[in-house]
């Protein structure tokens, strides 16, 4: 039985969010975003782990240990490992964990190199181009699952 519990992992430069390219991933900080986060997870029942690293063994270390703590869900901002990590793409074809891809932009509308996702691949669903807004929308849809 899966918990209650939804590990949001993001990936590297999102510790960056507020002042990266804003134009692109707006003005909110990660922890603006984990603040609505934890309010809306309450909300749902629900409680997030949120985590960042720049590192992808880290990443592949926490989709694990999701899974061996009967994580309901991960939300994944993988940043630009999406488009490269093969490995991540193995660790979450290993977990039953179900895996939703999150991301600020629509990579689809942005450089090319953006628009192949290992992570997309593996997921179980993707919402993207929302903004801080994709978080919630995969936190309602982590809930439904």
């Amino acid at each position: 039985m899966a918990s209650n519990l939804v590990y949001v992992l993001n990936g590297p430069n999102l510790n960056l969010l507020g002042t990266r390219e804003p134009e692109i991933y707006g003005h909110e900080t990660l922890d603006d975003i984990a603040a609505r986060l934890d309010d809306r997870a309450r909300e749902l029942g629900l409680t997030i782990d949120l985590r960042q690293s720049n590192h992808e063994g880290h990443l592949v270390d926490w989709l694990h240990e999701a899974q061996a703590e009967g994580a309901k869900a991960v939300l994944l901002n993988a940043g630009a490992y999406t488009h490269t990590s093969v490995a991540l793409y193995d660790a979450i074809k290993a977990i039953v964990t179900p895996v939703i891809e999150v991301h600020l932009s629509n990579p689809h509308t942005r450089e090319a190199l953006r628009h192949k996702s290992y992570i997309g691949m593996a997921a179980k669903g993707t919402i993207a181009g929302f903004g801080p807004q994709s978080y919630l929308l995969a936190l309602e849809a982590a809930a439904t699952i």
